[in-house]
């Protein structure tokens, strides 16, 4: 499996990284566990997750998937120096745990381990934009979390420019650690957050790119042709944003783009994200074997020129 290396972190990982979003929501613990293990025996080796995953299915309050990831790790010890571990802080679990504070961070961290049943933390992000606290005040929390051990590098995700710029110059100019790896929402449908100057910055200044919703909540894939196959899935509702012109145009291409590679359609937009310029690798989610497989086989795909040409005036 050819790696990349994830910015300046000293990290270096497989094209593709796992999403732990569905874990303890669409997966149950066993199936969690059985898509681990063949990500791990394909190669792969990147997983992601967050400390609030996944609050949102019935009955949950967050930290669900943290625990499975940790579950399978203590079952299966010699995979923790195999993978990358990724996962956030800073999405709301109430009034008092949330944002980015020293405090919130200093104890979010400990929580995340003790699920996660590990020691540190590969890559720790910043989740979402926190007005309430200073970068300086960010940014020194995790440098005594990195002087600790507990965390190997830092990042953030839903920046959009001008705050990533910003973060980086308070970094310069205090001292302190800065974000050396970027989490944005970008795919063949969802391009104007990150094409341009965010992704321009993000090259200058040789800071990784993990992109997420890679596949747009799954209507890449080409299940979701009209509002009538919304019920098709729980994330169903997600997907109804893309059921315009520029939708269909961008499906077509796919299709057309697929039929020719002998590949499917989801194979596809992920390759496209792979290739991107500045982009180290997409995020995706498996619930089957069989998805999981498609996925594996996305990483070997290579889009040529044609196909290239054909996606990007679809979706520009």
């Amino acid at each position: 499996m050819q790696k990349r290396m994830l910015g300046r972190t000293g990290l270096e990982i497989a094209p593709l990284v796992f999403g732990g979003n569905v874990f303890g929501w669409t997966a149950d613990e066993k199936t969690s566990f059985g898509l681990l293990d063949a990500w791990v025996d394909a190669g792969l080796d990147a997983i992601d997750t967050a400390d609030i995953y996944s609050a949102w299915a019935p009955g949950n309050k967050g930290g669900e998937s943290e625990t499975i990831i940790g579950k399978w790790l203590a079952a299966r010890p010699a995979n923790r120096d195999k993978i990358t571990l990724i996962t956030k802080v800073g999405s709301e679990f109430s009034k008092e745990k949330k944002g980015l504070s020293e405090r919130w961070i200093m104890q979010a961290v400990e929580d995340s381990l003790r699920r996660l049943q590990t020691d540190h933390i590969d890559l720790y992000l910043s989740h979402w934009f926190d007005p309430a606290t200073p970068y300086e005040e960010t940014l020194g929390a995790y440098q005594k979390l990195k002087e600790q051990g507990k965390v190997r590098a830092i990042g953030a995700s839903n920046l959009n420019a001008e705050q990533l710029a910003e973060s980086l110059e308070v970094a310069r100019s205090k001292g302190l650690p800065r974000y050396d790896v970027l989490q944005p929402e970008y795919n063949l449908y969802d391009r104007a957050a990150f094409d341009g100057a965010l992704s321009e910055l993000a090259i200058r200044e040789d800071i990784g790119v993990i992109t997420y919703y890679s596949l747009a909540s799954g209507f890449l894939s080409g299940k979701y042709r009209s509002k009538a196959d919304l019920s098709k899935s729980v994330r169903g509702t997600r997907v109804a944003k893309y059921l315009d012109a520029r939708g269909a145009r961008i499906l077509e291409a796919l299709e057309q783009a697929a039929q020719s590679l002998d590949a499917s359609m989801a194979e596809v937009a992920l390759a496209w994200v792979m290739a991107r310029p500045g982009v180290t690798a997409p995020i995706a989610s498996a619930t089957t074997q069989r998805q999981l497989e498609s996925l594996v086989r996305s990483v070997s795909l290579e889009l040529g020129p044609a196909q290239q040409a054909l996606l990007d005036a679809a979706s520009r």
